[in-house]
C-alpha cells in the first residue's frame, strides 16, 4: 500500500503529485466520515512532504528522523489541533495560539505543518479567526483540515481550501484487504467491514481494540431495550446519559443509534444483505422487519439533529430528552 494508507488511492496519489511536483497548496480540506482514514491520510502527507530522504516518486521513507515524529506527532514543526474533550468544541484561543505559531519560521522541516482536526467542532469565533490566515498564509506553512463534510464548514473557509473527498470502500475490498494486510479471519473481517460501514481506519480500530467494539454493541443493544421502554425509563435514560462528560464518547453513542435505524431503512426496504450490524442480525432482524422506513428515518434526522445541538451550548439533558421522547415504540 502506498504510503501504508488502505483505501482512496487516487487522493494518495493526487497528494503525492503536489509532493513530486513541489508544488503544495498552502491548504487542504479533507473530508470524509468518521474513521475513513482523514487524519491518517494528512499525516502520511506531512511525512512526505518533510521527508530528509525521499524517494524519486516523492514518497516519505518512514524511517527518517522527520518521518518517525510526525508518525508518532511528536514534530515540533508540526501542530495539531482539535476540539477541547470537555465542551467538543474547538475554540478561538487554540486558533490564536496556533496562528503565534506559524508566524515562526520552521524549526528544522521544510514546512511548518498545522493539522487541524474534526473542524466541523470549531465554534464560529474559531472558525472566522482561522479566515485571515488562509487568506494570507505565511511563507513555509501548509494547513490540513478534516472535517465530516465541506457542507458543515462556512464556504469562506472551503473556498480556500483545496478539498480531498474520501469514499468508504466496498464491503468485500475491504474485507479482503484486512485479510490480506493484517491476517484478519475472513468471517471477522466481512462483520468488521460492514460495521465500520467501509471506512478502513474504524474498522482496523476495532480490530485492534475489541473493548471498542464490544462498546458499540453493547450501545445497540442498550438502545433497542430503551426503545421497549416506558417514558420515565426513557427520561431516566436520558438523565444519565447526559451526564456522560466525554463528549465523544456520547457521539459514540449516538452514532452506534444511527447504524441500527439505517439498518432499519435498509429491511423495510429489502436490502438487508447491506445491513451494518450483521453480527447481531439474528437479535436485530425481528424488531427491525417491525419498524416503517417512515418511522426510521424520523429517527435517523432527530438523531442527527441531537448530534449537531450537542456541539452547541445546548443543555444536553433536554437535548436527550426530547430525542428519547420521539423515538418510536416498539413492543416485546
Amino acid at each position: 500500500m502506498k504510503w501504508d494508507y488502505l483505501g482512496n488511492e487516487w487522493a494518495v496519489e493526487h497528494l503525492s503529485k503536489h509532493v513530486r511536483e513541489d508544488a503544495p497548496r498552502h491548504a487542504y480540506l479533507i473530508s470524509g466520515p468518521s474513521g475513513i482514514g482523514k487524519r491518517t491520510l494528512g499525516l502520511r502527507f506531512a511525512m512526505a512532504l518533510n521527508c530528509t530522504q525521499p524517494t524519486l516518486g516523492g514518497d516519505a521513507c518512514g524511517a527518517c528522523r522527520s518521518c518517525v515524529q510526525i508518525s508518532k506527532m511528536q514534530h515540533p514543526d508540526l501542530d495539531i489541533l482539535q476540539a477541547d474533550q470537555s465542551t467538543g468544541q474547538l475554540k478561538v484561543d487554540q486558533i490564536r495560539e496556533l496562528q503565534h505559531h506559524l508566524a515562526l519560521s520552521p524549526y528544522e522541516a521544510r514546512y511548518r505543518i498545522a493539522l487541524l482536526l474534526n473542524f466541523e467542532r470549531a465554534n464560529p469565533n474559531a472558525a472566522n479567526a482561522l479566515l485571515k490566515t488562509l487568506e494570507e498564509p505565511p511563507d513555509q506553512v501548509i494547513l490540513i483540515l478534516t472535517a465530516d463534510s465541506p457542507e458543515n464548514l462556512l464556504p469562506t473557509i472551503v473556498s480556500r481550501c483545496e478539498v480531498i473527498r474520501l469514499r468508504p470502500l466496498s464491503y468485500e475490498f475491504l474485507a479482503s484487504q484486512l485479510v490480506r494486510n493484517l491476517g484478519v479471519e475472513p468471517e471477522r473481517a466481512a462483520i468488521l467491514a460492514h460495521v465500520s460501514n467501509g471506512c478502513p481506519g474504524l474498522a482496523i480500530r476495532y480490530q485492534q481494540q475489541p473493548s471498542l467494539f464490544q462498546d458499540r454493541q453493547k450501545e445497540i443493544m442498550e438502545h433497542l431495550r430503551l426503545l421497549k421502554s416506558s417514558y420515565i425509563e426513557r427520561f431516566f435514560f436520558a438523565d444519565q446519559l447526559s451526564k456522560e462528560k466525554d463528549k465523544q464518547r456520547l457521539q459514540f453513542a449516538l452514532e452506534s443509534w444511527l447504524s441500527f435505524w439505517r439498518d432499519a431503512i435498509l429491511v423495510s426496504n429489502g436490502a438487508g444483505n447491506y445491513l451494518t450490524n450483521i453480527n447481531l442480525e439474528g437479535s436485530l432482524i425481528s424488531s427491525l422487519e417491525r419498524i416503517p422506513w417512515q418511522q426510521a428515518l424520523q429517527a435517523v434526522t432527530a438523531i442527527q439533529k441531537t448530534m449537531a445541538l450537542l456541539e452547541t451550548n445546548v443543555n444536553s439533558r433536554l437535548a436527550l430528552e426530547v430525542l428519547v421522547l420521539n423515538l418510536p415504540h416498539l413492543e416485546g
